[in-house]
């Protein structure tokens, strides 16, 4: 994997004339230090229709400078960026390619902006001479790279441009306040914010290259749009329009579901790149959007038509497993570790703690490497184009015109309804496998009810929030209960194993009977949870 780094800076630009103010002496610096110049040449890479411009995102080749290289910088907050390096080649390094493919699908990325830049570094330092931040100036020069034979040259017909940007970057604890403090001294000398969120952006404006979406970002990167998503948006714009023609308030059915949908695409596409990366609760968030997308399909099909929108569901759910097979691991054998930190030394008989390292590692090898493999293959590639094209033609039916409230409601209590069903049975059946299955059934009728509640909360309010977070007491309930029924089963494996290597079972078997003992538990409190997440109020507050 690529080296990373996370840049934390802000950008700024100034006039030829404008000098720099002496630094010393704001917040802890106490000296500042010149680093020297140096010249860096840069080719920025993205699709010709700039998916990477549009997001936010940066591809380059740089030559010159401490970190020659290959750099891909991925945005993670307004200001912040983590800045991804290869070794220098003459093609974009596969290592950082993939990391964009759910942006770039199988479009080619080729050379689209060339930038050279003398660079002045000055090094701000506390009184122990600690390094708290660089301040870079820029002499910046851009040109289109098609064609382009030296700096400030016309390329492909296009103008060159020039200017001159400020950069100050943290490369200690300074903290905030440190850049804070350093805004303001340079504002103050008529130094301006950049008008352009990375120098990319701003070649792209000034030669003439940027495409509709690709202007100068500078929103965070939950804000920013996905690719192919424009037609989407002018019909929604127009649905609205005809709405209130007929003297109808508010959004549409459409513009809620969409709305919501929309996001759920967005965090697949967004975190695919942390996915890779094995970033913290990166699996687990994108494995929550595709259940999100795929129930939002099954419960809006009013809305969204279910001929449609079907078999992008069953590829939604084969993404969700292979998502699920390394965090299901990771959960169960969470659960069984503290289950064995609970018990007193003295009911800890044999090598249990090795025993369950031994089952999981077996469990692990090879889920990572399998994941990775599902992220670079075609049944994935071709998921990631389906959900774009579904951005861009959504395949809305006659009440996505309607009013959002109605249309809403209607969902959530069909929901309900299946719920309550579901539920009723699996407290009328027999204990055992039954009862277990039909609980585990009931669970997944919360969950899509808890979900659709949620995507109804633009149009329903405080009732659909306050609605999902009942039902939200039930999933839990039933997922607690279906948690322990797989831990017995592998703690049932487990006691096997360690009675074959002559090891005895007593441990494995007495977390099964406190397992057994904690779903009897659940199946106790689900009546009374139930009730409460139940009564005729709170679904009578859901109607508009």
């Amino acid at each position: 994997m690529a080296d990373t780094v996370r840049e934390i800076e802000r950008k700024y630009e100034a006039d030829d004339d404008t000098r720099l103010p002496d630094l010393a002496g704001i917040d802890r610096v106490a000296a500042v230090a010149e680093a020297g110049t140096e010249d860096l040449d840069a080719v920025y890479y993205d699709t010709a229709d700039q998916r990477l411009a549009v997001a936010g995102i940066t591809l380059r080749r740089r030559t010159g400078g401490r970190d020659a290289g290959w750099h891909l910088k991925l945005p993670v907050a307004p200001g912040v960026r983590d800045e991804l390096r290869a070794p220098l080649s003459e093609t974009p390094p596969p290592e950082l390619t993939a990391l964009v493919r759910s942006r770039v699908l199988d479009g080619e990325l080729v050379a689209v902006v060339r930038l050279r830049t003398r660079r002045t570094v000055r090094v701000l330092k506390d009184a122990a001479g600690t390094p708290l931040a660089e301040v870079a100036e820029d002499a910046v020069r851009a040109w289109p790279a098609a064609g382009a034979v030296d700096a400030g040259t016309a390329g492909a017909g296009r103008p060159g441009a020039r200017w001159r940007e400020i950069e100050v970057e943290l490369v200690g604890d300074g903290g905030a306040g440190l850049l804070d403090e350093v805004g303001r001294a340079l504002t103050a000398a008529g130094v301006r914010p950049a008008s352009a969120a990375s120098k990319l952006a701003r070649a792209l404006a000034e030669t003439g290259q940027s495409r509709d979406g690709a202007a100068p970002h500078t929103a965070g990167p939950d804000k920013r749009p996905i690719h192919g998503s424009g037609k989407a948006a002018a019909k929604a714009k127009a649905r609205g329009k005809g709405a209130a023609k007929h003297g109808k308030k508010g959004p549409t059915a459409g513009d809620v579901v969409l709305r919501y949908a929309r996001e759920q695409v967005r965090v697949i596409i967004e975190l695919d790149p942390a996915v890779r990366r094995d970033l913290p609760d990166a699996v687990h968030r994108m494995r929550v959007a595709t259940r999100r997308l795929r129930s939002a399909f099954r419960s809006y099909t009013k809305v969204l038509d279910r001929a449609a929108t079907q078999s992008i569901g069953v590829e939604l759910k084969w993404l969700a497993a292979e998502l699920g097979v390394e965090r299901d691991r990771e959960v169960l054998t969470e659960r069984l570790r503290e289950g064995l930190a609970e018990l007193p030394g003295t009911l800890r008989l044999g090598p249990v703690d090795a025993r369950l390292r031994i089952w999981s590692e077996r469990r692990r090898v090879g889920a990572r490497d399998r994941l990775l493999d599902v992220l670079d293959g075609p049944r994935y590639l071709a998921l990631l184009k389906i959900l774009h094209a579904f951005l861009e033609e959504p395949p809305l039916r006659r009440a996505a015109g309607r009013p959002a409230p109605e249309v809403a409601a209607g969902a959530v209590l069909k929901d309900y309804r299946r719920l309550a069903r579901r539920t009723e049975a699996a407290l009328a059946a027999p204990s055992g496998r039954e009862r277990d299955e039909a609980l585990h059934g009931a669970r997944k009728a919360a969950k899509r009810t808890r979900y659709a509640a949620e995507a109804a909360r633009p149009a329903l309010g405080r009732p659909a929030k306050k609605f999902a977070k009942r039902t939200k007491r039930v999933q839990q309930l039933l997922g607690d209960h279906q948690d322990s029924v797989v831990a017995r089963g592998a703690l049932r494996e487990l006691a096997t194993q360690a009675q074959r290597a002559g090891e005895g079972g007593f441990t494995f078997g007495l977390l099964y009977g406190r397992e057994e003992a904690l779903a009897a538990d659940r199946e106790r409190a689900l009546p009374d949870v139930w009730r409460k997440a139940s009564r005729r109020k709170h679904r009578a507050a859901l109607r508009p």
